[in-house]
């Protein structure tokens, strides 16, 4: 098999735009949290979210998103907000990686792999209200182009006249992981030398608040206290608060990207999936989904579990799900799990559904790159299954970011309809 790099990264995320703007606002200890203001959601169990913060709000402040500056307002208007963040994270790392074909050869050996686990429901909730307030002949003739998940993909390829493989991927909250394995795996068969693959969400809406909140997934006790909801593996957690945003890398093979001298950030060495086969919204209680994935990757990355340094989970900060994937890695690292360093970064941002595999697989390149562990913020009271026995628990890097000299991580994503992707990555080779 061919060797697969990371030569490009983009995000936008409730923390702001940019992958350096990020990474500091995330070690630092920040919050994207907030109350909601896209709409009135006083009626809503749930009034909290993850926004992606927009250049004229009040106090958008450092790293706030300007669309205007990536798409012209006539042609925004032609797309759901989803396609706005993920073609805008995709443009970043595409100038990021510094590619540029410069023939039909190269062009049509670049592809383009990015995801959405819902797509255009903030289009398709307002074009419901149009149609039974107005008609529909009011409707939009873009509105179908604009809700299909694939257009993002479709709107980048468009732009650099990228014609290889044009994909994406829905898989619910295992999204942009799947598209980064998937789009690393069309690499190693030799069907692209380079991939731009992601994931991108904007469900914030009416309906899709209501929506998560009517199946009793998101947090409803800290609507007055934002910054707090979100508090993975901790006693007080009571459900996920909803992100959203994208992240986009550029794949690479790797002796095509070093004849080059491009910028290696890191190797993607491992992708493992798997399936639950046991509830449309909840993994099972003993983590066999997870643990049947993880051990998948570590299998396709030709290492052992003690090679493992750190690991971006899941941890949405659900009741059940968190205990569950802590058991799943108990089960699959035995005693080295003393030994890895453990953390959640929807501890800041929130659950950002189909685009969190790829923005928490890029924050653990950023990890790689740095030698510095994201924080789990609000983890406060451990909950028990984090417990080794003799007072000991797993090192979940509560409160506080830390130093560490990692050369592997691993980045899980597990999502509705018991549908699991992991992805390692190596440090730059």
């Amino acid at each position: 098999m061919r060797r697969v790099v990371v030569t490009g990264i983009g995000i936008v995320s409730p923390l702001g735009l940019g992958a350096d703007h990020n990474w500091a606002a995330l070690t630092s200890g920040k919050s994207g949290l907030r109350k909601i203001r896209t709409f009135d959601a006083s009626d809503l169990p749930s009034q909290i979210a993850g926004e992606v913060p927009l250049a004229g709000e009040a106090d958008a402040g450092a790293g706030s998103l300007d669309i205007n500056a990536y798409i012209d307002p006539k042609e925004q208007k032609k797309m759901d907000r989803f396609i706005h963040y993920g073609y805008v994270a995709a443009v970043d790392a595409v100038e990021d990686s510094g590619w540029k074909p410069e023939g039909e050869e190269e062009r049509c050996r670049t592809g383009v792999l990015i995801g959405s686990g819902i797509g255009g429901l903030v289009n398709i909730q307002n074009t419901t209200v149009t149609m039974q307030e107005k008609g529909p002949r009011r409707i939009s003739p873009f509105f179908i182009p604009s809700s299909l998940i694939n257009l993002i993909s479709g709107n980048v390829s468009i732009k650099y006249k990228f014609k290889g493989p044009n994909h994406a991927v829905v898989t619910a909250c295992a999204t942009g992981s799947h598209a980064l394995g998937d789009a690393a795996r069309l690499i190693m068969l030799d069907d692209a030398d380079v991939m731009v693959a992601g994931g991108a969400e904007a469900a914030i809406c009416r309906i899709g608040v209501g929506g998560f909140a009517a199946c009793r997934a998101l947090s409803t006790g800290f609507n007055d206290a934002p910054e707090k909801a979100s508090r993975p593996f901790d006693k007080d957690r009571d459900g996920f608060v909803i992100g959203e945003g994208a992240g986009c890398v550029v794949l690479e093979e790797y002796e095509h990207a070093r004849k080059r001298g491009a910028k290696i950030y890191a190797e993607l060495t491992g992708y493992g999936m798997s399936g639950d086969a046991h509830h449309v919204t909840s993994p099972a209680d003993d983590g066999d989904g997870g643990y049947r994935a993880m051990k998948a990757a570590l299998r396709r990355a030709a290492i052992n579990p003690e090679d493992i340094d750190y690991i971006n989970a899941h941890g949405t900060s659900t009741p059940l799900g968190d205990d569950i994937e802590l058991t799943a890695i108990k089960r699959l690292f035995g005693g080295n799990t003393k030994n890895i360093s453990i953390s959640s970064t929807k501890s800041a941002i929130g659950h950002l559904l189909g685009a969190a595999g790829a923005v928490e697989a890029i924050y653990s390149i950023k990890a790689l790159q740095t030698g510095v562990i994201p924080p789990t913020l609000n983890l406060e009271d451990p909950s028990d299954v984090a417990a080794l026995g003799n007072g000991q628990f797993l090192d979940l890097v509560p409160l506080k970011a830390k130093e560490r000299n990692i050369k592997t991580a691993l980045s899980n994503s597990f999502g509705f309809g018991g549908t699991n992707a992991c992805l390692i990555f190596k440090a730059a080779p």
